[in-house]
């Protein structure tokens, strides 16, 4: 990188998960003198009933945060990236960076893109052409034609985006950064995890469902089918409450009847590092979370998929399809010991960080347009 100040970075995390897919990211640049680290903390972060998570930013040891409430609990998606379009708004004008980092498929992302692509500032998109199923997937896709440089998980994620018009150069496979996380040795151990979170059991199911935005009508039969059913297993669970999506009510509503019960311990969030432990040790997970399909497989834990969010996202010998019937959903729960716990490794190597600083030290990188041009390519 030629000698020049520091080239100023803005992360934008509006949630608990991709905070730890941005983490590592995040540490690498700060951690260089050629760059200027900024954070842009908003969404589920921000309320108190998902364990105001922007604390765990700061304490990350993240030098220069911004904190923005962008919704209250009566928010529909639209208003959401409203107010974070206003708002993100305002503090690019203000700090004026080089480059924008979003991650994914939320609102959040959708409004850094917006932002940025109608300011000319430089953005980057991380794990973009992927499948993500009901709305996600609109957003991501849509994220990804906002966006001037891509940071992909995989090959197949590459060629998702090329089909999609990007141009070849400005796509790079880094890999999932999270795997960083997860490949070295300075994650809690589960005797850490259980004392921190005074989880009483050593073994449990871990319990992750998540609202269908384009099933929102369906969702309160969705959550209390499946309460009844991890209630009829008589297994152990620790459950993580949903995001903040339109129809996670329901799934609260559900929850509490799980408040109070041994076999169970609900948390509205885990840290980062102690919730990829908690997964790690886990008998099976079991919802329709993205962990269930991506950091699951490469521990070889066995993970029930549950219903349409993440449907054809990925095929994987210990991922079950399960449709959202109670029947279906019971049988999963007697077979799935019989799962392999077999890890693979679709997500990189754990080398993400290093990949992703080494493109941003590159002359060539910062040279890349703001003006996009869709690339078109022979319909086979």
């Amino acid at each position: 990188m030629s000698a020049t100040r520091a080239r100023r970075v803005v992360f934008l995390t509006g949630t608990r998960a991709d905070f730890g897919k941005l983490k590592p990211l995040m540490a690498r640049l700060q951690a260089d003198p050629a760059f200027d680290v900024h954070v842009f903390v908003t969404g589920m972060h921000m309320l108190s009933k998902y364990g105001y998570t922007c604390e765990e930013v700061e304490r990350s040891g993240f030098r220069q945060v911004h904190r923005y409430i962008n919704q209250n609990a009566n928010d529909s998606m639209d208003h959401v990236l409203a107010k974070t379009i206003s708002g993100l708004s305002d503090y690019v004008h203000e700090i004026a960076p080089a480059l924008l980092i979003v991650h994914g498929d939320r609102v959040e992302a959708l409004a850094g893109a917006t932002v940025g692509a109608l300011n000319n500032v430089l953005i980057g998109h991380v794990e973009g052409g992927e499948v993500s199923g009901t709305v996600d997937e609109l957003i991501r896709h849509a994220v990804s034609k906002l966006s001037h440089v891509h940071f992909a998980a995989n090959e197949h994620a590459r060629r998702r985006l090329i089909q999609l018009g990007e141009q070849s150069p400005s796509v790079h496979v880094i890999g999932s950064p999270d795997i960083d996380v997860m490949n070295t040795d300075s994650l809690p151990n589960i005797d850490e995890v259980r004392r921190h979170y005074e989880i009483p059991f050593a073994r449990f199911g871990l319990l992750a469902f998540h609202p269908v935005t384009t099933e929102v009508d369906d969702m309160r039969r969705q959550a209390r089918l499946l309460v009844d059913q991890v209630i009829a297993s008589e297994r152990n669970y620790v459950v993580i409450y949903p995001n903040n999506d339109h129809g996670c009510d329901y799934i609260l509503e559900a929850y509490e009847r799980l408040h109070g019960l041994q076999r169970f311990r609900v948390f509205p969030s885990m840290r980062f590092e102690y919730f990829l432990t908690t997964l790690k040790h886990a008998d099976f997970m079991i919802g329709n979370s993205s962990a269930g399909v991506r950091e699951a497989p490469h521990f070889g834990v066995p993970a029930l998929n549950l219903g349409s969010r993440q449907n054809k996202r990925v095929m994987c010998p210990t991922v079950i399809d399960v449709p959202m019937e109670a029947l279906a959903i019971a049988q999963a729960l007697k077979s799935v010991e019989q799962v392999p716990r077999t890890a693979s490794a679709m997500f990189g190597d754990g080398n993400s960080a290093s990949r992703f600083h080494d493109i941003l030290r590159s002359d060539t990188f910062w040279e890349t347009p703001t003006q996009k041009y869709f690339v078109d390519r022979k319909v086979v």
